[in-house]
């Protein structure tokens, strides 16, 4: 079981390090778009129509994307075309996300099994250009019109009317949850699942990223200031080092606070973990939106409700600055102990 989960995690990060390079592009022209706009709905005129529609365009291919780059991980390049019409159908009846991974994971098993039945050899072309993408794009197609398209459409719009829904301390738990995933491993995989989750739906709920992208900020930004506040817990390296976390942290770089967390990771990771917590739960309590899916202060000039967003940030940063203060041990610089040697040396004339 572990094995099976190891590789469904390996194929999802392949997957979604192709996809980012869809969704950063389409959310930030989308977000410019309201932005220029001056409020959260679909320009009419200028040139925030254009970007608005160049934003539509990355955003509409990232389900696509998603899927097709599962299979490609999975059964490499003759995967691509069932995963990608798969998911694109997925898209098409409203079953999301959820349901391109599906198609993704269905094109690419199926593919991959076919790679096990050996045609005779003047048979061998047509595996690659027709009995690989015929069978592999009906069997992932026909799963989601037939089977798990509608049921999954179902189930995501209920979960984005349920999440639309959601107003003051109701959504408490979700953000402390979401938040915890992104500082639990600081851009690992449990961290891309939370981000995943928000940017696939920065369009419909843009509340998920402002809560996400603050919380994002916290640990570098976080650890950072307590290299500042409280030195004597820090080597010299590390103080310098946190300089450079804080400037990560306000570029939506969890990954600034990963050095830290190596060298002391009972206290680091828990402390991490509370602060990206607290941030994305109190975001969400001022009501932040964020059209653009990332995070960080680089976002704030598409954040709407910007006073709760930095707010959210400094919270959970002074959390994890002040938890470090109270439980990291004082740094101890290593004594080196030298060995001198007296050493004679005699010269003799031959």
């Amino acid at each position: 079981m572990k094995k099976i989960l190891k590789e469904i995690q390996k194929h999802l990060m392949s997957a979604t390090s192709y996809m980012i390079l869809f969704v950063v592009p389409g959310g930030v022209f989308y977000a410019l778009s309201i932005m220029i706009n001056g409020k959260a709905e679909m320009p009419a005129q200028g040139i925030a129509v254009e970007l608005n529609q160049i934003g539509a365009a990355g955003l509409a291919l990232f389900i696509p994307v998603l899927g097709g780059y599962i299979a490609y991980s999975i059964a490499d390049k003759a995967g691509i075309g069932p995963g990608f019409i798969g998911a694109y159908l997925a898209r098409e009846v409203g079953a999301g996300f959820l349901g391109g991974m599906l198609a993704g994971f269905l094109a690419g098993y199926t593919v991959k099994a076919l790679k096990k039945i050996k045609l005779r050899k003047e048979y061998r072309t047509l595996e690659t250009i027709f009995l690989y993408p015929l069978v592999g794009t009906l069997v992932s197609g026909g799963a989601i019109l037939f089977l798990f398209g509608k049921p999954l459409a179902v189930f995501m719009n209920w979960m984005t009317a349920r999440l639309n829904g959601m107003s003051g301390i109701s959504k408490v738990p979700l953000g402390l949850l979401l938040g915890a995933m992104v500082g639990i491993d600081m851009g690992g995989p449990i961290n891309k699942v939370a981000y995943t989750f928000a940017q696939t739906q920065v369009d419909t709920l843009p509340y998920l990223m402002g809560g996400i992208g603050a919380a994002g900020a916290v640990p570098p930004i976080g650890i950072g200031l307590a290299t500042i506040f409280f030195n004597k817990k820090f080597s010299e390296e590390e103080r310098n080092s946190g300089k450079a976390a804080i400037l990560m942290g306000c570029m939506g770089v969890t990954e600034g606070a990963i050095p830290f967390a190596t060298v002391d990771p009972v206290r680091m990771i828990p402390i991490c973990t509370l602060g990206s917590a607290v941030a994305c739960m109190v975001g969400f309590l001022f009501g932040v939106t964020n059209h653009a899916p990332w995070g960080g202060l680089i976002v704030l000039p598409v954040v709407e409700h910007r006073f709760g967003y930095i707010a959210a940030v400094v919270i959970g940063a002074m959390v994890v600055a002040v938890l470090t203060g109270i439980l990291k041990k004082d740094y101890v610089p290593e004594k080196t102990t030298e060995i001198e040697e007296d050493i004679e040396l005699t010269f003799e004339d031959f």
